[in-house]
């Protein structure tokens, strides 16, 4: 929970090629651990009185702290995220209120349970939501209900009064502005030293409303402004920010890590191009489906293309990629570094066939004699 709270909140994500994207940054940070105890905060295998995570629309859908939850209350009270939710909750509000009165009845639901409702049949529409899903997605982001749990990653939905601990149901709503300013201070805490831009995308805020936070926090105190060099935009330095000092370590980050969520951010600290190419036809992916950056002490210099193979036992890396010239003197130690990453993500992974590296990428022969030679 310590570390939740330092970096604010876990996005979720449905791919499962290699891993859930929100069970990656714990692992990144502490190493391996047991992922039940995320499940248990989250509220999986525990009643609502000891949940201390809680899901909503933060940066994306998140895993949150309690006490942020009430934060986004304002949120949660404007009119819908996206047009097929306002078109909803406007065209067919007896809809809305039979899959309120589904819920209340039956809770916790599954959007299948809402099956008086036929499917949309325009391909793509919403992800191929069905009417039920999308009031339900309404009435979730209204606050109305919430994820009482998750069952292979599908939402159970049910009351926010069923689920929500008592403490944080009755929390007083914050005025908006006041909302805003503790969420630009968890960003700010968890970046350190950010644009105005980085701040604001953390918990997605508008960004007129953004610019006016940071302005209320500099003239708090809060952040100072500054200049990084290089950077083409204002910088805005967290008062508290641990002083730099030589970083030692390595770690694999998920596509939806804090760290590298933001790609403007990520190009500017790092110089670390990164696009997900999930939705890119794979004859013109560059790197391939799901590829993880690879953190070694202060830089991004690897990327690798990762797939669990649950049948088969093992951690596929289709293909391995250096950031620098593979002849490098340090390119024997990253492929040597992250050759001993990728061991303990599969035994922590449970894929007791080890890692298998396929011959794609610059990185791949040096990552494959170095799998091999450990």
């Amino acid at each position: 929970m310590a570390l939740i709270e330092r970096i604010g909140l876990l996005q979720l994500d449905s791919v499962n090629v290699f891993m859930r994207a929100h069970y990656m940054p714990v692992f990144s940070r502490l190493g391996p651990y047991d992922i039940a105890v995320l499940d248990r905060l989250a509220g999986h295998n525990s009643g609502r009185l000891n949940r201390r995570l809680l899901e909503y629309w933060a940066h994306e859908a998140s895993l949150l702290p309690a006490s942020t939850h009430v934060l986004l209350r304002w949120r949660m009270e404007e009119d819908g995220h996206w047009g097929s939710m306002e078109r909803i909750a406007r065209e067919r509000p007896e809809l809305v209120a039979d899959t309120l009165e589904l819920v209340r009845e039956r809770g916790p639901v599954r959007a299948g349970d809402t099956d008086f409702v036929r499917p949309d049949p325009r391909p793509g529409h919403m992800w191929n939501w069905h009417e039920g899903k999308i009031a339900l997605e309404h009435l979730f982001s209204r606050g109305e209900i919430t994820a009482a749990r998750r069952i292979n990653f599908e939402r159970l939905y049910d009351l926010s009064e069923r689920v929500l601990p008592p403490a944080v149901q009755q929390a007083p709503t914050p005025a908006r502005e006041d909302a805003q300013r503790e969420l630009m201070r968890i960003s700010a805490r968890a970046l350190g030293i950010a644009t105005e831009p980085d701040l604001g995308d953390y918990f997605r805020l508008p960004r007129g409303e953004s610019k006016q936070r940071v302005a209320e926090l500099v003239a708090a105190g809060e952040l100072t402004k500054t200049e990084v060099r290089g950077w083409d935009a204002p910088a805005y330095l967290w008062h508290a920010a641990p002083r730099p000092r030589p970083i030692h370590g390595r770690a694999l980050l998920s596509p939806f890590d804090p760290l590298i969520w933001f790609r403007q951010r990520a190009l500017r600290l790092f110089g670390f191009h990164y696009r997900i190419e999930i939705y890119v036809p794979a004859p013109k992916r560059v790197y391939g489906y799901y590829v993880l950056p690879f953190l070694l002490d202060d830089a991004l210099v690897a990327r690798v293309d990762l797939k669990s193979d649950r049948q088969a036992g093992v951690l596929l890396v289709q293909g391995a990629f250096a950031e620098s010239d593979p002849a490098h003197p340090d390119a024997e130690r990253v492929a040597a570094e992250l050759a001993a990453e990728l061991a303990v993500t599969a035994r922590w992974l449970g894929l007791a066939g080890g890692v298998e590296v396929r011959p794609n990428g610059d990185l791949a022969p040096a990552l494959r004699a170095a799998v091999e030679a450990a």
